[in-house]
C-alpha cells in the first residue's frame, strides 16, 4: 500500500460524513497563518483550528520571503476586492517552531553549496535566530509596498518538544495603528 492510497482512504472517511460544503471562501478567524513546511509543525493540530477558519502558508522555515510577500500581497489584493473595497485587513501569524531545518541554512558553508551545486539562494530561508528572524520578517512585511498596512502581524515560535507555542510579537498593526 502507498502512501497515497493511505490518504485516498483516509479522505473517503472524511468525504462520507462531509458536511462543510457551506464554508465561506473568506476564513472565519480572518487570519493567515505563515509556517515551516515541516511535517511536525501543522498549525491546525498546533492551534485547533477547524476547516475555513485560517488560510495557511508554508514555506522553508516559515519565513517571509520575496514570494511570501507576493502571497499575502495578492490574498490581501483579492480580500479587498471580495469585500467591495472595505477590507484588505486581516491578522497574519508568524509561526517558525524549534529544531527547524531552516537553521541548517544560516551555515555559510551550506549556503555556498547550495549556490555552487543547484544555483539555490537560499539567505532568505536561513533562521539564525529565531526572535531576530520573526522581527526582521515583521519589518520586511512593513516596508513592502505590496503589503497593506491594515494587516495584524504576530509571531508565534512553537516548541516541538513540549508542544507549546509561545508568542515573540504581540500582534501589531503593519501600519503603527492600533
Amino acid at each position: 500500500m502507498t502512501a497515497t492510497s493511505i490518504l485516498l482512504e483516509r479522505n473517503q472517511a472524511l468525504a462520507e460524513g462531509f458536511d462543510a460544503a457551506d464554508l465561506p471562501i473568506l476564513p472565519k478567524l480572518g487570519t493567515m497563518i505563515l509556517t515551516c513546511i515541516d511535517a511536525r509543525v501543522d498549525p491546525a493540530h498546533i492551534l485547533g483550528l477547524e476547516l475555513g477558519e485560517a488560510v495557511v502558508i508554508r514555506n522553508n522555515g516559515g519565513r517571509v520571503t520575496d514570494a511570501t510577500i507576493q502571497e499575502i500581497g495578492a490574498i490581501a489584493f483579492m480580500v479587498k476586492q471580495m469585500s467591495g473595497g472595505q477590507g484588505g485587513g486581516f491578522e497574519l501569524v508568524i509561526l517558525q517552531h524549534t529544531q527547524c531545518g531552516a537553521q541548517r541554512l544560516a551555515d555559510p558553508d551550506m549556503q555556498q553549496a547550495l549556490k555552487k551545486n543547484l544555483g539555490i539562494d537560499v539567505s532568505q530561508s536561513a533562521i539564525h535566530d529565531h526572535e531576530e528572524t520573526m522581527k526582521d520578517d515583521i519589518k520586511r512585511l512593513r516596508s513592502a509596498p505590496e503589503i497593506p498596512d491594515n494587516i495584524v502581524v504576530s509571531a508565534l515560535l512553537y516548541d516541538v518538544k513540549t508542544g507549546a507555542a509561545r508568542e515573540i510579537v504581540a500582534p501589531e498593526m503593519l501600519g503603527g495603528r492600533a
